[in-house]
């Protein structure tokens, strides 16, 4: 039986009525994808923690795996944190808009000694929506010469001299960088001219705890959390215009700034462009698109996770490991489309993420 908090009801009709079923299946060619065969029937009941982001794409799951498993059940519950049934041992599954949290994963390991199994399960959305996990795109004014920056560019610009950085719960000194590496004007990128002795104005959103900083820290300054001090933070809440459209703006009014923010608010400012990104120099440079996010090759995307207890080298239980196999299915995949709010998994992703089941 599904017990959801009432003030999420809401969030059900508007997700319902803005994702028509089957609509957007076609966006993407879901052929090469294994399709969902059960190999033996299930019963008992799955038990899920999941959050307001993800509860419409969990839904469709449910109802679509009791068509292949109809004696199985659902413990669901939608809070907002979604995290600590499964440390308390009170879900089987945790479905969250975000890679886990660095305390999460330590509250975790403190009571069973191992790190929870993680699946990714979609890609962040694109542009579509408010809410839809998308990855970080970094802009600059419309008039900067530069259309691409390297990660390790991203880092001098967007983080400082540091000791190292953490994997996963533990810390390694392999991230650690002095101050050499910090880039903090425009000619250390190889401007001229009037650029060449332009500091870089670095503005950026939510830097202490959301979805975009820990994907900056992980990737670009490789597990370090340590910024640019000069960075000017926009904060969310309380202000008339969104913080978000407030830093795109001031972006587009000063041609000596950088900032980062997402494609459905970037768009939307002629004044403005988003630059392309190379995982390494001399690599190649990969513009955000919507085709760029669903392959996974722009460096900067994010996902939708699923976190299973499961210890080292046991299996996971039958009924777990076919709702896993389901959500990692063409069938699985088709849902996420149908739920409008994030892209499906490239083929090579996903059979990755199957692989894990085993």
């Amino acid at each position: 039986m599904r017990r959801h908090p009432i003030l999420c009801s809401c969030v059900i009709v508007a997700a319902l009525a803005l994702a028509a079923p089957g609509a957007r299946a076609a966006e993407f060619d879901l052929s090469p994808l294994p399709v969902y065969r059960a190999e033996q029937p299930q019963h008992g009941v799955v038990r899920i923690h999941d959050t307001e982001l993800t509860q419409h794409l969990v839904h469709l799951w449910e109802d679509e795996f009791l068509k292949f498993h109809p004696l199985v059940r659902y413990s669901e519950y939608t809070v907002p944190t979604w995290f600590s049934g499964l440390c308390a041992g009170t879900a089987d599954l945790a479905v969250t808009g975000h890679d886990a949290w660095r305390s999460d994963l330590k509250a975790f390991e403190s009571i069973y000694g191992y790190p929870p199994l993680e699946i990714m399960v979609a890609t962040g959305g694109f542009n579509r929506r408010k809410g839809n996990t998308p990855g970080v795109i970094v802009l600059v004014h419309k008039d900067n010469p530069i259309t691409g920056l390297t990660m390790d560019q991203l880092d001098g610009i967007f983080g400082a001299e540091r000791t190292g950085g953490w994997q996963g719960t533990k810390w390694t000194a392999d991230a650690a960088r002095g101050p050499g590496k910090n880039i903090r004007t425009w000619g250390q990128l190889g401007l001229t001219g009037e650029w060449a002795g332009r500091p870089i104005r670095f503005i950026g959103i939510d830097a202490t705890l959301s979805g975009w900083s820990g994907l900056i820290q992980r990737e670009v300054f490789h597990g370090g959390d340590k910024w640019n001090p000069a960075i000017e933070e926009m904060v969310r809440g309380g202000a008339e215009v969104p913080a978000d459209v407030q830093l795109v703006a001031e972006v587009g009014r000063d041609r000596y700034a950088i900032g980062f923010s997402f494609m459905r608010i970037v768009e939307q400012n002629p004044d403005v462009k988003a630059l392309a990104i190379a995982r390494a120099s001399g690599g190649l440079f990969i513009p955000p698109t919507k085709e760029t996010f669903h392959d996974r090759t722009y460096p900067l995307d994010n996902a939708i996770y699923i976190y299973v207890n499961r210890a080292p080298g046991q299996p996971l239980p039958a009924r777990l490991r076919e709702f896993l196999a389901y959500v990692l299915s063409r069938e699985g995949q088709r849902a996420v489309m149908d739920d409008g709010m994030f892209l499906p998994l490239p083929e090579d992703a996903l059979r990755k993420e199957l692989a894990k089941l085993n």
